[in-house]
This record gives C-alpha cells, structure tokens and sequence, in this order.
C-alpha cells in the first residue's frame, strides 16, 4: 500500500474514529461503530468496507452478523503511533483536551490517560509505569533495542505466563518492542511480552474494563500484584 493511499484511508474523520475504537483489541460489529461514530450505518458500512479492502480492518462474519477488527498488531501500532503525532497547535506534555463542554469525553479521556489498553497491550500512565518497573528489575533491556533478558524469562515462568511459540522467530510477533503513548508521551510496552502482560492482568482480575472502551480500572488485587511483582503503586 502506497503512503498516499494509507494516509487517504485514515483522512477520513468517521474512518480515523472507527480504527481508534478498534484499539481496544475487540471484534465490532457495524452497528456498533456506527453508532459510536454517530454515522447511518450505511455510511458506517461504505467506510468499513474501504478500511478492509485497505488492509486496516479484518472482517468475521457470524451468520448475520458482521463483526471487524483491526487487521494486526502493526496495525495498531501504527494507529497509536499516529495519534501519539502532536501537531503544531497541539501541547506536547499533556494529552489532547476534550470538546469542550462534554463532561461524559473529559472522563473517558481522564480514565483512558490513567489506564486503558492499545491493541491487546496496557497503556496509560499504567503500562508505562510498568514498563519502567520492567526496565528498572533488568527484566527487560533496551541497550541494543528493547529485548527480554534471561531474568524476564525466568520471571514469567515464575508467573506461569507463556509466550507464542513463534514470538520472536521469523515471521512471528517481536517478543518486546516499545510503542509510543498517545498520553504520556513515554513508551510502553508492545509486543508478544506486553500482550502477556495485559492478558493476564486481565484474566486474573488484576485489571477490569471501564464499560464497554478502552479504559481500565486497577482491582485491590491488581494493586496488591503489581505493588509485589514490579513495585509499581499508582
């Protein structure tokens, strides 16, 4: 896909809204991002069908229903990455302020700054926090790029955490890379190690979502963990 190409499919302000509410690593149906775009879902439906004939979108069908995804974790990437792109009007230490007057936006940008998740990884000031716990415990090391280090290893097997069979392998997903925050401008983790992360965060309630968006809220068992595990208190 040419640069120009790419740049038209994101252009579109109902486009660009769709691929951001698919940074939550969710399956969508057509109707729901329509009316989270607040769009006709034929419109919703025309605009859908450019971001996957464009490679952005993967679409599942279920008998009748009609469920879309990001295509992939670059993809996610790329979407965080771009909306991390401070333009000249915008401040660069502190994130992008709500319309104004919309009490029910200035909440869920203030929950999603604190934690939320980027494709199937933890972001926020929660993920990178704990990628700076991770870096300070030599679990991870960024000297030659970001790597996962003897003692990452031993430390996930401690957790019972697994990783993909071909994380890291040609073809397979990186096992560590860093992806710039949209809201702290400071990285945090990405890759087959911060997927594991969130997972497990996830599936042992250490983390719980916010409704039905990106944004998380941190458990009392979340918070014993991560306290123990990383030292990260929040």
């Amino acid at each position: 896909m040419s640069l120009a190409h790419l740049a038209g499919l994101l252009a579109d302000p109902t486009r660009a809204a769709f691929c951001m509410a698919l940074l939550d690593g969710r399956a969508w149906t057509a109707g729901e991002l329509a009316r989270h775009a607040r769009v006709a879902p034929s419109t919703a439906s025309e605009h859908l069908s450019r971001l996957i004939a464009g490679g952005l979108l993967a679409e599942e069908r279920q008998g009748r229903h009609r469920y879309v995804r990001l295509a992939g974790p670059e993809v996610a990437t790329l979407i965080e990455d771009l909306a991390s792109f401070p333009t000249p009007a915008e401040p660069t230490d502190r994130p992008p302020a709500p319309a104004p007057g919309s009490l029910r936006e200035a909440t869920r940008t203030s929950a999603e700054a604190r934690a939320r998740t980027c494709y199937d990884h933890l972001a926020g000031r929660l993920g990178v926090s704990v990628r700076d716990a991770v870096l300070a415990r030599g679990l991870v090391t960024d000297e030659d790029g970001p790597a996962l280090t003897d003692r990452g290893r031993s430390w996930l097997a401690e957790l019972g955490v697994e990783l993909p069979p071909r994380a890291g392998r040609s073809g397979g997903r990186p096992v560590v890379r860093t992806c710039l925050d949209w809201t702290e401008r400071r990285s945090h983790l990405g890759g087959a190690f911060g997927a594991a992360l969130c997972r497990t965060a996830l599936d042992r309630a250490w983390v719980e979502r916010i409704g039905s968006g990106r944004a998380l809220r941190v458990t009392p068992d979340g918070d014993r963990a991560l306290r123990e595990l990383l030292g990260v208190a929040l």
